[in-house]
C-alpha cells in the first residue's frame, strides 16, 4: 500500500503522548482543552507571568474570542507569538489574528501533526520545486492550493492532494507506495483562471508568475529573442533568430556593427569616431546628409550608382552622363555628346603632330612613355594614358590583375581609360582575370556597407531563396543544398525541402514526427504542454504527457478539479462520491478528504467523528480537538495524572462594554449624513410653509383694511379641500371690484324691469287662449290675436327664459371662483314645446331700450305652416310701429256688463 502504517496506530499515540511529561493547552476559536500533547501545528502565545503557554491552532481569533483563558491572552498587551515552520513569522499579537499555514505544504513526520516539520514553500519559478524524498506520517496544505505525491520507487504514480491530511494511513488501500519515502512532484495555487501553462506557476494572488524568456498571461509564449520549449535566448551574434516556443533558434540575421545610418550616412562606413567615409564617387548632399549625391566629375546612374565622366569632361548631365563642360584644350565631341575631344596639337608652321608626340612651338616632340596622347613631356600631361595605364586624379595609374587601379579601391576601365567607381553599396570591387578585353560590366563586388549582404558579385539586403548567408563571414550568400528547397547555417539544414517532403529539424522527411505538426512544408514542434497537437497554440493539444494527463478545451492540465480524480482508462475527468471533497477514485472508498464537516477519513472511507470531552472536528485539518489532546483519565484503580490547574479554560467572556471611542464605521457615517440632509430638507419645507402662512395672513390683513376680503363659505372650503384631496392647484377666488353708484342703479333698474316683466308674463299669459285651440273642446279658436309674438321676442331677447334654470348658467365653480366654464355647455331636454313658443309682444311694447335694427317676424313653433291668426298679425304690426287703421279688421269691443272701462288690452 502507498501509506501502510503499523497496525495499532493508538497504541503509537498512546506512548508518544505518555513521552511528553508537561501538560499544555490546546485551543482553536472558542474552545481549549488542557491535557497531553505531541503535535507541533500552528502557533504558541504566552503571556509573562501567565500560568501556562496556550498553543493555537489554525483559525482566526478576534478579541471577543472565547474561553476566558483565550480572550485574557489575546487581548494582553505583553502576549507574543513562537509559530511552527511554515506559519506566521511574527512575533507580536495583532487581532484579528489568522493562524494559517503559508502558501505550500508541510510535512509532518508521525501522525496527527506530530514532530518537527518540513515545510515546502509554494515555488516561485517553474524548476525550483527540490523533489527530495522524505517521510511523513501527515500533510498540512495551505488553502486553495493542490499539490502532486508520490513514492520514489513509483514516480509514475501520482495522487493529487486537495486538503490536509492527518493521518496517511487513513488513505485509500489502492493508493500503494511507501510513506517513508515520498516525493512532492508539483504544488501550485488554485487561484488562477485559467490555469498556468506548465511553464508558469500561479501565486497565491491568482496571477501566473513567469520564468525569464516567457510572457503571457497564462506564460504560454516565449518573450521577443528567446526560442524553444524552454524559451532560450537567441544565439549571441543575431540581432533575430527562428525565435517562439516552437523556433529552432537559427540566427536569421547577424549583427551590424555601425550601420550607415548610426552616423546619418548613405553610401559610405561610418567610423567608430562617428564620421562617415564615403564611397569613392559620392559626397555630401546639401541637407547634410553624407555621401547622398555625386562627387564633382561624377554623375548619378539609373540604378543609384556614380560613376566617373568621360575623359577631358569635368562635369556631365545625370542619367545621360552628357558632358556639361570641358577642360581647357578640350572641345565637346560631335558625334557623342558624353566625351570631349583634345584639340590636335601642331607646329608654328601648321604641322599637326601625330599621336604619342605634342608640338614645343616649332617642332613635334614625342611623349612619356605613359601616355598615349598628351599636352606636354611628362606623366602628368597625358590626355589618353599608354596601354595598361588608366587616368586617376591626372594621373597614369597600373591595374592589378583584378582591374583594381593602383593606390585606390577604384576598378579601371578600358573603354573610358581612366579608374571609375564600384557600385553604391560595394566597398570594394574587381574584374576577376582583368586584360585590356575586360569590361565593366564583368565586375563584382567583393566587399558591402554593413546592412548588406554579397550574392553573386551584388550587394543586397538579404540573401535570396535557395541561399543562406554563410556563418564564417556573415557576408556570402551560399547556394543550399539540390534536397532543399531553402535552408540556414548550412547548406544541408532544410527549412523547406524538394520532392513534396517535410523538412523535420533540418532533414527531410516523408512525415511528421509525434510532438510535430505540418505547416508550410516544415514540421513545427508542439507547445510543450502537448504530446501531440494541431498547432503551436497551448490550447491546440490533441494528446497529453504523463505530467498534464487532463485534455479539456485543447489544454493540458495537470490536475482535474478538487471535486474530481482522473480516470486512466477514459483519459478523462471523474465526479467523486458526494461524501468525498476530494477522491483518488470513484466510489465511497476512494475519499481522500470528507464533505462533511462532521465526518472524519478512515480507510478511505468517511465515517462519523467520536470526538470527546465536548469537542468537534476542527475545520481544515479534518480531525477532532481530542485527537490531538490526550485527557488522562483515572481507571481501576491506577490514579490519574493529575493537571495543573487553569483557570479560565471552560469560562465564557464577559459581553464586552461598548466603546464610547470607537471609530465609525463607513455606513455609519453614510446614515449620519443622509440623516442630517432629511433634518435639513424637514426644517427647509417648514420654513417655506412658515412663510407662505405669514404672506397669506398679511395679505388677509391687507384686503380686510381695504374692504375687499373675501367671504369664506361651506362652498370655497369644500373646493379647497377637493384641491388640497387630489393635488390640483388651487383656485383664484375671484374679489369683484367695488362698484360705483351708476353700477348699482343700472342694477337696481335691471331688477324692477325684470320683475315687472315676471308680472307682464303672468297677465298675459292668462289670455293665451290659443293653448286650448286643439285641445278636445268643441270651443272655437279665439279671435283675439296670439301671444306667441311676444314670447318670441321675449326668448330672442332672453333665450333662457323659457326654463328654470338657465343653460348658459355658470357651474357653482364659475360662480365662486369666477372662472369660466371650462367644458362644453351641457344639453338640457326640452320640457315642453310650448315653452318654446315666441311671445306675443316684442320688446318694444315693454322695454325701455331702444333697438335700431327690427326684429324678425314671429314663427310658430307648434305650426309653421298654419296662417297667422289676426290678433296675430296686429300684434306683428305694432311691433313694427305698423297699426293698420281701424275698421279693416280690429274688433268692436262689447260691454260685458260693466260700466268700467275693460282690462282687455285689445279694448282699450
Amino acid at each position: 500500500m502507498l501509506f501502510s502504517f503499523l497496525a495499532v496506530i493508538s497504541l503509537i499515540f498512546s506512548a508518544s503522548v505518555a513521552a511528553q511529561s508537561n501538560p499544555s493547552v490546546v485551543c482553536v476559536a472558542g474552545q481549549c482543552l488542557q491535557g497531553f500533547t505531541n503535535a507541533t501545528i500552528g502557533s504558541t502565545i504566552s503571556v509573562p507571568g501567565a500560568a501556562i503557554a496556550v498553543q493555537l491552532l489554525p483559525g482566526q481569533y478576534t478579541s471577543d474570542t472565547n474561553p476566558q483563558l483565550l480572550h485574557t491572552l489575546l487581548t494582553s498587551s505583553s502576549a507574543t507569538l513562537s509559530s511552527s515552520p511554515g506559519f506566521n513569522n511574527s512575533t507580536t499579537v495583532s487581532l484579528p489574528l489568522t493562524i494559517a499555514l503559508q502558501a505550500g505544504i508541510a510535512a509532518y513526520p508521525n501522525a496527527n501533526y506530530s514532530g518537527s516539520p518540513t515545510f515546502t514553500q509554494l515555488p516561485e519559478t517553474n524548476g525550483s520545486l527540490s523533489s527530495t524524498s522524505f517521510s511523513a506520517g501527515s500533510l498540512m496544505l495551505s488553502s486553495n492550493a493542490w499539490a502532486a505525491i508520490s513514492s520514489s520507487s513509483s514516480s509514475t504514480d501520482r495522487l493529487i492532494v486537495w486538503d490536509s491530511i492527518p493521518d496517511l494511513s487513513q488513505l485509500p488501500p489502492s493508493t500503494s507506495a511507501s510513506r517513508s519515502s515520498l516525493s512532492i512532484l508539483d504544488i501550485q495555487s488554485a487561484a488562477c483562471s485559467p490555469p498556468c501553462s506548465g511553464a508558469g506557476i500561479c501565486s497565491a494572488s491568482g496571477t501566473c508568475t513567469c520564468p525569464i524568456g516567457f510572457t503571457g498571461s497564462s506564460c504560454e509564449s516565449c518573450a521577443s529573442g528567446f526560442f524553444g520549449p524552454n524559451c532560450q535566448p537567441c544565439p549571441q551574434g543575431c540581432t533575430s533568430c527562428d525565435e517562439g516556443i516552437s523556433g529552432t533558434g537559427r540566427c536569421l540575421s547577424a549583427p551590424v556593427v555601425n550601420p550607415p545610418s548610426s552616423c546619418n550616412c548613405l553610401n559610405g562606413v561610418c567610423g567608430s569616431n562617428g564620421q562617415c567615409t564615403c564611397n569613392a564617387g559620392w559626397t555630401n548632399a546639401d541637407n547634410g546628409t553624407a555621401c547622398a549625391k555625386c562627387a564633382q566629375g561624377f554623375f548619378l546612374t539609373s540604378d543609384g550608382n556614380c560613376q566617373a565622366c568621360q575623359l577631358g569632361c569635368t562635369q556631365c548631365a545625370d542619367q545621360t552622363g552628357d558632358c556639361i563642360a570641358c577642360k581647357s584644350g578640350f572641345t565637346q565631341d560631335a558625334n557623342d555628346r558624353t566625351k570631349c575631344a583634345a584639340t590636335q596639337s601642331a607646329t608654328s608652321t601648321g604641322t599637326v603632330c601625330p599621336d604619342g608626340s605634342f608640338s614645343n612651338g616649332t617642332a613635334c616632340t614625342p611623349c612619356s612613355p605613359l601616355c598615349q596622347t598628351c599636352t606636354g613631356a611628362t606623366s602628368n600631361d597625358c590626355i589618353i594614358c599608354g596601354a595598361g595605364k588608366y587616368s586617376l586624379n591626372g594621373n597614369c595609374v597600373a591595374a592589378d590583375g583584378n582591374g583594381v587601379c593602383q593606390g585606390s579601391s577604384m576598378i579601371a576601365d578600358n573603354n573610358k581609360h581612366e579608374c571609375d567607381s564600384c557600385p553604391s553599396k560595394c566597398t570594394s570591387c574587381k574584374i576577376p582575370n582583368f586584360n585590356v578585353a575586360s569590361t565593366v560590366n564583368q565586375l563584382q563586388c567583393t566587399g558591402c556597407l554593413p546592412g548588406f549582404v554579397l550574392s553573386q558579385g551584388k550587394c543586397v539586403s538579404t540573401c535570396p531563396s535557395g541561399t543562406f548567408l554563410n556563418p564564417q563571414d556573415n557576408l556570402t550568400c551560399t547556394a543550399c543544398d539540390s534536397s532543399c528547397g531553402t535552408c540556414a547555417g548550412s547548406a544541408t539544414f532544410c527549412l523547406t525541402c524538394a520532392n513534396n517532403q517535410l523538412a523535420s529539424n533540418g532533414k527531410c522527411v516523408s512525415s511528421c514526427p509525434s510532438n510535430t505538426f505540418s505547416s508550410s512544408g516544415s514540421c513545427i514542434s508542439c507547445h510543450p504542454d502537448c504530446a501531440s497537437c494541431s498547432g503551436s497554440s497551448f490550447n491546440q493539444c490533441s494528446s497529453c504527457p504523463q505530467d498534464r494527463p487532463v485534455l479539456t478545451g485543447g489544454r493540458c492540465l495537470p490536475t482535474c478539479s478538487k471535486s474530481q480524480y482522473f480516470d486512466k482508462t477514459s483519459s478523462s475527468c471523474q465526479s467523486c462520491d458526494s461524501s468525498c471533497s476530494s477522491c483518488s477514485g470513484s466510489g465511497p472508498n476512494n475519499c481522500l478528504a470528507c464533505s462533511n464537516s462532521n465526518q472524519i477519513l478512515r480507510g478511505g472511507s468517511c465515517v462519523s467523528s467520536t470526538c470527546s470531552s465536548s469537542t468537534s472536528i476542527i475545520p481544515g485539518l479534518g480531525l477532532c480537538l481530542s485527537d490531538l489532546v490526550a485527557v488522562p483519565v483515572s481507571s481501576g484503580t491506577s490514579s490519574a495524572i493529575p493537571l495543573p490547574t487553569v483557570t479560565g479554560i471552560d469560562t465564557p467572556i464577559a459581553p464586552a462594554k461598548p466603546s464610547s471611542s470607537r471609530p465609525l464605521a463607513w455606513w455609519e457615517i453614510l446614515l449620519m449624513a443622509l440623516g442630517c440632509a432629511f433634518i435639513f430638507l424637514i426644517i427647509l419645507m417648514l420654513w417655506r410653509r412658515r412663510a407662505r402662512k405669514r404672506r397669506a395672513q398679511a395679505t388677509i390683513a391687507f384686503a380686510v383694511a381695504k374692504n375687499i376680503a373675501p367671504k369664506s363659505n361651506w362652498r370655497w372650503r369644500l373646493i379647497r379641500f377637493g384641491e388640497r384631496l387630489f393635488g390640483h392647484k388651487p383656485s383664484q377666488r375671484f374679489i369683484p371690484p367695488e362698484e360705483s353708484e351708476h353700477i348699482r342703479m343700472a342694477k337696481l333698474k335691471a331688477a324692477e324691469e325684470a320683475r315687472h316683466e315676471r308680472d307682464m308674463d303672468k297677465l298675459l299669459d292668462a289670455y293665451d287662449y290659443s293653448r286650448y285651440s286643439r285641445a278636445s273642446t268643441s270651443r272655437a279658436p279665439s279671435p283675439l290675436p296670439s301671444l306667441h309674438d311676444y314670447n318670441h321676442d321675449r326668448l330672442a331677447t332672453h333665450p333662457n327664459r323659457h326654463s328654470g334654470t338657465p343653460l348658459s348658467a355658470g357651474s357653482i365653480y364659475s360662480q365662486v371662483t369666477g372662472m369660466p366654464r371650462k367644458t362644453a355647455e351641457p344639453r338640457q331636454p326640452v320640457r315642453n314645446a310650448r315653452d318654446l313658443l315666441p311671445s306675443r309682444f316684442s320688446r318694444s311694447s315693454y322695454s325701455n331700450s331702444t333697438r335700431s335694427d327690427p326684429l324678425p317676424p314671429p314663427v310658430d313653433l307648434l305650426e309653421p305652416s298654419r296662417p297667422p291668426t289676426p290678433a296675430q298679425e296686429y300684434a306683428r304690426l305694432v311691433s313694427h310701429n305698423q297699426v293698420p287703421p281701424q275698421g279693416s279688421y280690429w274688433l268692436q269691443p262689447t260691454n260685458t256688463g260693466s260700466s268700467n272701462a275693460s282690462r282687455n288690452p285689445f279694448r282699450r
